[in-house]
């Protein structure tokens, strides 16, 4: 997930874009989400169209939050669906198939399971805590959901989380298959490249 900074307007797309360029080329990433709540559509068509091609040139999804009609506009991957009960279906029909629609589910199991009927490509668990970050959830809550979710569903689980390196080894044992990450890459100390090394050293850890 982008950082605060381009939320907030304390960081330039234009002076992110190489920040994001070394963390993309330190391993193997999925996705990246830019969200950007509350900012106009000229602000996120500017962040798009800078880092769409950083993303994409390294296979890496490139997804928007909450606006389908801006993801096929700027040429984006898919969409990610913070309140998917309005609008999955009408998503999926301005996307089309091949493109990805994830929705939240939050800690819900019955709305995570109709959007998953809805035909969602992912759902992902826990919420976000204002324009930022994750919020912070009981770790032994979001653990037994994901749990119960990987052992009924197909549809792929994501983890919304403030996950660090050394925090997100049981959310990872109990079977999330993707982890939704902030600050604990952009603000690694060893910065944003040794931050995406050292998920990855720590997911294959618990894995194994």
């Amino acid at each position: 997930m982008t950082p605060p900074g381009l939320a907030s307007g304390g960081l330039d797309p234009q002076a992110f874009a190489p920040i994001l360029a070394g963390a993309l080329d330190a391993g193997d990433v999925a996705s990246l989400l830019l969200r950007l709540p509350g900012a106009s559509d000229d602000v996120v068509r500017r962040a798009a169209d800078l880092l769409r091609p950083i993303a994409q040139d390294r296979d890496v999804a490139f997804l928007l939050n909450d606006r389908p009609d801006l993801a096929v506009e700027t040429g984006a991957d898919g969409v990610h669906l913070e309140d998917e009960r309005a609008n999955l279906t009408a998503a999926r029909r301005l996307l089309g198939p091949d493109s990805i629609v994830g929705a939240a589910g939050d800690l819900e199991r019955h709305r995570a399971m109709v959007a998953a009927e809805r035909g969602a490509d992912y759902i992902a668990f826990g919420r976000f805590d204002g324009p930022e970050e994750p919020a912070p959830e009981d770790d032994a809550a979001l653990a037994e959901l994901i749990g119960w979710w990987s052992e009924l569903m197909t549809v792929p689980s994501v983890a919304l989380g403030a996950f660090t390196p050394a925090s997100c080894e049981s959310i990872v044992r109990v079977g999330a298959d993707f982890l939704t990450v902030g600050s604990g890459v952009w603000d690694h100390p060893d910065g944003p490249a040794a931050g995406v090394r050292a998920f990855l050293a720590a997911i294959d850890a618990a894995q194994r």
